[in-house]
């Protein structure tokens, strides 16, 4: 079992601090605090320092990205295929609306956890886990929480996140905060 998977599975096992997180990242809408997307865009910088997705790959075994009609159209045309043989052989309608895979793990993973269709990945998974993106806060609720628990770099972030913001106090933030040295969250393994 990769490292990564072992540090989620670990965190995960731990209930308590899976809910603590969530807990934190709810309440973060609330807080008056500066500078939280270059701390999220910093710490995600960290988290991939030390995380290799190819290591993991636990959002492609375990996850469905949504696939937009653009990203459909763009990989049925690089496979060969029309929109609709691509939507009919391996996407599925849910009850939002939305297009997403049949099965998990994604068709499109090799066995070197390296995607088959990588140049034109869905734009869902070429900004998986979303920690980088401008407007932190407005991830939340429909990502981040549901991350955690799926990809160690999303709960990377978020550990350091609650470490810096509730356990230090800090209400002005800035990516020199991770610059400095800090001990890294309990169990991380690196």
């Amino acid at each position: 079992m990769s490292k990564p998977i072992r540090y989620l599975r670990k965190s995960n096992k731990n209930k308590k601090r899976v809910k603590t997180l969530a807990t934190f990242l709810r309440g973060l809408s609330r807080r008056k605090l500066r500078g939280l997307d270059g701390l999220a865009m910093a710490l995600h910088k960290e988290a991939f320092k030390k995380i290799d997705c190819l290591d993991c790959a636990h959002c492609c075994k375990v996850m469905t990205p949504t696939f937009k009609p653009a990203d459909i159209k763009r990989i049925s045309k690089h496979l060969g295929m029309t929109y609709q043989e691509y939507q009919g052989k391996y996407l599925y309608k849910d009850e939002t609306g939305d297009w997403m895979n049949t099965k998990t793990p994604c068709q499109h993973l090799r066995k070197d956890n390296k995607c088959a269709i990588y140049p034109v990945r869905p734009k869902d998974c070429s900004e998986f886990p979303h920690t980088q993106n401008r407007e932190f806060k407005a991830y939340i609720a429909s990502t981040h929480i549901q991350n955690i628990e799926y990809c160690p770099a999303t709960l990377h972030v978020v550990e350091r996140m609650h470490q810096l913001i509730i356990e230090q106090g800090k209400k002005n933030l800035s990516a020199a905060d991770v610059k400095v040295k800090q001990a890294v969250p309990v169990g991380y393994p690196y």
